[in-house]
């Protein structure tokens, strides 16, 4: 595959969405469970990066978080906005998100932050980049220097169970690290960590429109990406552990205290 070109497919689908959420208000919402939504302007960014990946790239499936579609196989993955509940708040923490999915490896992603005017864009082999400078993780090897960030707690269904682990790392986690940071977007996590603002990432979950572009950003970046459990990360991993290589071991040893 040609990644360098496909990503120039990538930005360009990511900026027709880009022309959607500059030019729309969040709109009516519409449920998808408990306390969890998605506004008009979610669909209207699928539907717009979904036709044009579909005209550019017909031999790539697609799969947008609100609407679904290709499941294996070669695949584009897409979160038209990712932290939905910060953007009908008027936080500006949000992005679109894209990632390319080849033989069970994100290979290629572009995330877009429109509220925050940055980009970060990344390929496989190609390195990884914000507004098209070249951008490093963290080399933090003490985690009493480390800046973590966390996933969102669940929603849902017997929240209290689902959550009891992400509670539990929680609570090992603040006498140790520098601080603990939750900012309810994944993307934006993964890229923050890619650029050496965050020195680790860790979400027990693993949704591929949430996590597959900002995981070959990090991995462009130098970043190590794991499963929860010290495994490489995949597609159907369980989590998503994105770190400093110095902190890889100390917040393994922590995760490994919290996972059932």
């Amino acid at each position: 595959m040609d990644l360098a070109e496909l990503l120039k497919v990538a930005e360009a689908a990511v900026d027709r969405g880009r022309v959607v959420t500059d030019s729309r208000a969040p709109g009516v919402l519409t449920s998808k469970g408990d306390r969890d939504m998605a506004s008009e302007v979610d669909f209207a960014v699928e539907r717009e990066v979904r036709a044009f990946l579909e005209r550019e790239t017909p031999e790539i499936g697609v799969l947008g978080e609100e609407e679904g579609g290709a499941t294996d196989g070669t695949r584009w993955v897409l979160d038209p906005i990712d932290g939905t509940v910060n953007f009908i708040h008027g936080v500006p923490l949000w992005g679109i998100s894209l990632g390319l999915i080849h033989e069970g490896r994100a290979v290629a992603g572009v995330i877009d932050h429109p509220a925050l005017g940055t980009r970060y864009a990344a390929a496989e082999g190609h390195g990884a980049t914000c507004n098209r400078k070249p951008i490093r993780g963290s080399e933090c090897t003490d985690l009493s220097d480390a800046l973590v960030a966390v996933g969102d707690y669940a929603v849902g269904p017997d929240p209290d169970r689902v959550n009891a682990e992400r509670l539990a790392l929680t609570q090992l986690l603040y006498p140790r690290a520098q601080r603990i940071r939750m900012i309810g977007t994944a993307a934006t996590a993964l890229t923050w960590t890619a650029a050496g603002h965050f020195d680790a990432t860790i979400m027990f979950s693993n949704k591929p429109w949430d996590t597959m572009a900002g995981v070959s950003i990090c991995r462009e970046a130098g970043v190590v990406v794991l499963d929860l459990d010290g495994s490489q990360h995949a597609p159907e991993s369980r989590g998503t552990f994105a770190v400093s290589a110095g902190l890889a071991d100390p917040l393994l040893e922590l995760i490994a205290q919290t996972v059932a």
